[in-house]
């Protein structure tokens, strides 16, 4: 298996030629597509916290957000060929899933292969978008009468605004009919008892497979 280092290192380089040229290659030698989103997810988890650190600034994070952009258009027709082998039921709808990324975060594209991920499985999902407030998410969720809230995040910020989708739940008094799943490059056991989420993940695959859990 070839050494997804290098791919890593241009993306967190902002070498977008290199880093595009690098994912063709990979495809090319059978290295799975999820193997290589993984890579950008990981490279994407550097690069914000190098944003944290100011070491990299709001024009890297676009620049970085248009490569991601880029690369998820050539993994998605593998990512779907992969997972429809793997006999995910496409006809009866599982349940429904609320998914966005939530406020003061842009990063949208480990969310939308998660969303991709969750309708080849069968899921009823109803993606809202980026930097979404907690007042919103939860409108939106009891309209659509959502069975999950998925939220995204990639930076450290985010982790106060995913606690407070949790709190207004409690509020409303919903927590115990929503599951919510929370995810990202930066998501631990120790942010997500902070959040008082049901579970974090760092891969896509892992989400749908607590999602298949929880409702099926």
């Amino acid at each position: 298996m070839a050494d997804l280092k290098d791919l890593f290192t241009a993306v967190v380089e902002m070498q977008e030629d290199t880093a595009l040229s690098l994912t063709h290659s990979y495809l090319d030698q059978g290295i799975p597509a999820i193997d290589i989103f993984n890579c950008y997810q990981d490279a994407l988890a550097e690069i914000g916290k190098r944003f944290e650190q100011q070491i990299y600034f709001i024009p890297e994070l676009i620049m970085s957000g248009e490569m991601m952009k880029v690369s998820a258009e050539i993994l998605k027709p593998y990512l779907a060929a992969q997972d429809s082998g793997s006999g995910g039921q496409t006809q009866k709808k599982l349940g429904k899933v609320l998914i966005a990324t939530v406020e003061g975060d842009i990063h949208d594209i480990g969310k939308n292969i998660a969303a991709m991920m969750l309708e080849l499985n069968g899921f009823d999902v109803m993606d809202i978008g980026v930097d979404v407030p907690a007042d919103k998410i939860i409108e939106e969720a009891m309209a659509f009468g959502a069975d999950v809230i998925g939220l995204s995040g990639l930076l450290t910020l985010a982790f106060d605004p995913m606690k407070s989708v949790v709190e207004k739940l409690k509020e409303k008094g919903l927590r115990d009919k929503v599951k919510v799943l929370i995810g990202g490059g930066q998501m631990d056991e120790q942010v997500c008892s902070y959040v008082g989420a049901d579970a974090f993940v760092n891969d896509a695959v892992v989400g749908v497979n607590f999602i298949k859990g929880w409702l099926n």
